[in-house]
């Protein structure tokens, strides 16, 4: 009877149990004020190594993902790289989700010689520190700023615009990116105003700003900020013709919902970087696993990790997951035209050329209304004045 047992057991092991496990870390936010960012890392990540050691794994050893929590904290980010280098001793490095913390951890990574796929971060200067270990499958800060200035030029041309940004890495960047991308595309930038994130209130900034009469807002918040910023600019009647956004908080799900905005949601636009219904291969396969996993359905967020993590399995395929710099090489000559975020192929920085959506909130839910190949349904421009909704 025993000996029954332990054939059954043995032949229910896939190919992927043999061996000794690969080991990738993982920096991402489980707690602090990233959590729901990182919590959907996490289960993008999830639905990724369950489908990778399903088929064998990495030359027929699995992968096992060792997460550090960064606590939505840039020197926590750290203080991950140390501890799971030297002493989880890990082959490669995913994360982090913010652009604050990810930024943080690139001089460390790079002095340590271990490879960074970088999912979601995407404050330009992250790039622009040139290191040969920091690969980004994400679309950057300014290449937000152009999809949404692209589309505003095709969508009633507006003349003037304010910019509402956190002041963190992520909202300078941003800030930055949208100011010089604007003054580029002859758009006036009449306002630029930063705050805390989670203030207590945003009233008296929403004022000034509504002092200049801005045709477009265009904001960088995370949820909570995304939130209240425009249940509040309900009450002071700020009536912008276009709110515009460098996705983050008006992207996620969350955001139309009694969650976040509800119906003050509505008419929002934002960049996005993936969405179920999107053409790519297996936009809705990996949908309807994260939907078995959580009973939500994704945002780009949770797909940018599960499009790293196969890259990452991509790379030490091919590498034999011999050596750091094996895996580094054999990630910067990666080829992938076919992938659910799109084809994935990295410039001479690390940069991957990920094309972007711009989604618009309709009844409550996020729809692709730009580019015209892509789009689900036209966009609904100008916004309605609060009064007349």
């Amino acid at each position: 009877m025993l000996a029954s047992v332990l054939f059954l057991i043995a032949c229910s092991e896939s190919p992927s149990q043999t061996g000794e496990p690969v080991k990738v870390g993982v920096i991402t936010s489980l707690t602090g004020s990233n959590t729901a960012f990182g919590q959907a890392h996490k289960a993008g990540y999830t639905v990724a190594v369950n489908e990778i050691n399903s088929t064998g794994g990495v030359q027929g050893r699995r992968i096992e993902l060792v997460y550090y929590d960064d606590q939505s904290k840039p020197d926590r980010a750290v203080q991950g790289v140390s501890k799971l280098v030297d002493e989880d001793h890990v082959v490669l490095l995913l994360g982090a989700y913010s652009s604050e913390s990810t930024r943080a951890i690139v001089p460390v990574v790079t002095a340590k010689q271990v490879s960074l796929i970088v999912p979601t971060a995407v404050a330009d200067n992250i790039m622009q520190a040139n290191s040969p270990w920091v690969f980004r499958i994400c679309a950057g800060s300014g290449d937000f700023a152009r999809s949404t200035l692209d589309f505003l030029k095709n969508n009633g041309s507006p003349k003037t615009l304010a910019i509402v940004y956190e002041n963190t890495n992520f909202g300078e960047a941003s800030r930055k990116s949208m100011a010089d991308a604007a003054k580029a595309a002859a758009l006036n930038v009449v306002a630029e105003e930063a705050y805390q994130a989670k203030s207590p209130g945003y009233e008296a900034l929403l004022r000034r700003v509504k002092a200049h009469n801005p045709d477009v807002i265009y904001f960088a918040s995370y949820l909570f900020d995304a939130s209240m910023l425009m249940r509040q600019a309900a009450q002071v009647q700020l009536n912008s013709k276009y709110y515009t956004s460098a996705g983050t908080g008006f992207a996620v799900p969350e955001f139309p919902t009694d969650k976040g905005a509800g119906k003050y949601a509505n008419y929002t636009f934002s960049v996005s970087q993936w969405l179920p219904p999107v053409k790519w291969p297996g936009s809705k396969e990996f949908d309807q696993k994260y939907y078995q996993l959580t009973t939500t359905h994704p945002a780009y967020h949770a797909a940018e990790a599960y499009a790293a993590l196969l890259v990452a399995a991509d790379a030490m395929k091919r590498s034999n997951a011999a050596s750091p710099t094996a895996i580094r090489d054999a990630i910067r000559n990666t080829d992938l035209p076919q992938t659910t975020f799109g084809p994935i192929k990295f410039d001479a920085q690390g940069q991957n050329a990920h094309p972007l959506l711009i989604t618009q909130v309709q009844n409550q839910q996020h729809k692709v209304v730009w580019p015209p190949e892509a789009a689900e349904t036209k966009p609904i421009v100008p916004t309605p004045a609060w009064s007349e909704r």
